[in-house]
């Protein structure tokens, strides 16, 4: 393992890890000495480590938190791979085991929503608990015949996603999508308070954009298959769980996939807040609230967890 410290454009400890010949970026503060497991936060869909920076300036007092950047995004590198659930999952394990060397509570949001899940069920010897907030990832269809409606929404799905699979048609909406003026807008539709869109949030999420491999990431994205349906993955789960749901989100009905959630895994705590997609970053007083409220009752002893 090697470690290269660097400067930290969010004041946070900035450093490197080489992963497979790789160089991952983390972040790093808090106590250490902290009676509680320490919180990893886990980025979405082309966010990094910067957009934590709200909740780990004000947990770093109470608890040893981490940031990572996802391999293909932020300050990682982004190689020319097959990028899955399944690979984040073996980035993540091997950094909780190599690098934070024990069980932590992982808190992602959206597609690292799904990465910590894909972790977590994986067993208490990564996961002392799970947050999970407005988290993606494919439920099992049922098997029954499905209505109409249903089913041209899902050939709608395949044949856009067959689309995207073309190189150029990937190229074009790449060079759209991170232009700077149409992440603004894009944030602006999945933020309720619009002032939380500043122009260092768009930065943060155009800077990575612009770095080589960026493009192929993108387009490997959308080849990928399928990862491990989120039932599976909550039906193999046995650390407390919470999920935080920003009701607003125009990417998702939060109402029918929260009662998913509560369906196969009814013994976790769930919230709703006024807020959009990213719930950690447009309101993250409540969310840090939260999060506090959930961890300070459970005592962690040798990764299993008890109510006191």
């Amino acid at each position: 393992m090697q470690v290269t410290p660097i400067t930290s454009s969010d004041h946070f400890p900035g450093t490197h890890w080489d992963w497979r010949g790789h160089q991952i970026y983390y972040v790093s503060a808090g106590a250490a000495s902290s009676p509680y497991p320490p919180l990893l936060f886990i980025h979405g869909f082309g966010a990094s480590t910067d957009h934590w920076r709200k909740n780990m300036a004000e947990l770093q007092t109470e608890f040893s938190v981490w940031a990572i950047d996802l391999l293909g995004f932020g300050r990682s590198a982004k190689p020319n791979l097959a990028y899955s659930g399944d690979l984040w999952r073996e980035q993540l394990q091997d950094f909780i085991t190599e690098v934070v060397k024990q069980p932590v509570i992982l808190v992602g949001n959206s597609l690292g929503g799904y990465a910590s899940l894909c972790v977590a069920a994986q067993g208490a010897e990564f996961a002392s608990g799970v947050v999970l907030l407005n988290s993606a990832g494919p439920f099992t269809e049922p098997e029954t015949e499905k209505p109409r409606s249903n089913r041209v929404q899902r050939l709608f799905r395949e044949r856009v996603r067959s689309l995207f699979l073309h190189p150029w048609v990937s190229y074009f909406l790449f060079q759209s999508m991170r232009r700077p003026r149409k992440i603004r807008q894009t944030l602006e539709k999945v933020y309720l308070d619009k002032s939380a869109v500043t122009d260092r949030l768009v930065e943060e999420i155009y800077r990575p954009s612009c770095d080589q491999g960026a493009l192929q990431v993108f387009m490997s994205v959308f080849k990928s298959p399928q990862g491990e349906k989120t039932d599976v993955l909550l039906q193999r789960l046995s650390c407390p769980l919470l999920t935080i749901w920003g009701e607003g989100d125009p990417w998702m009905n939060c109402r029918d996939r929260a009662a998913k959630f509560r369906q196969y895994y009814p013994t976790l705590t769930e919230h709703f807040l006024q807020a959009g997609h990213c719930p950690h970053d447009e309101v993250p007083t409540q969310v840090n609230q939260l999060l506090r409220q959930w961890v300070q009752p459970i005592a962690f002893t040798k990764g299993v967890y008890k109510q006191t």
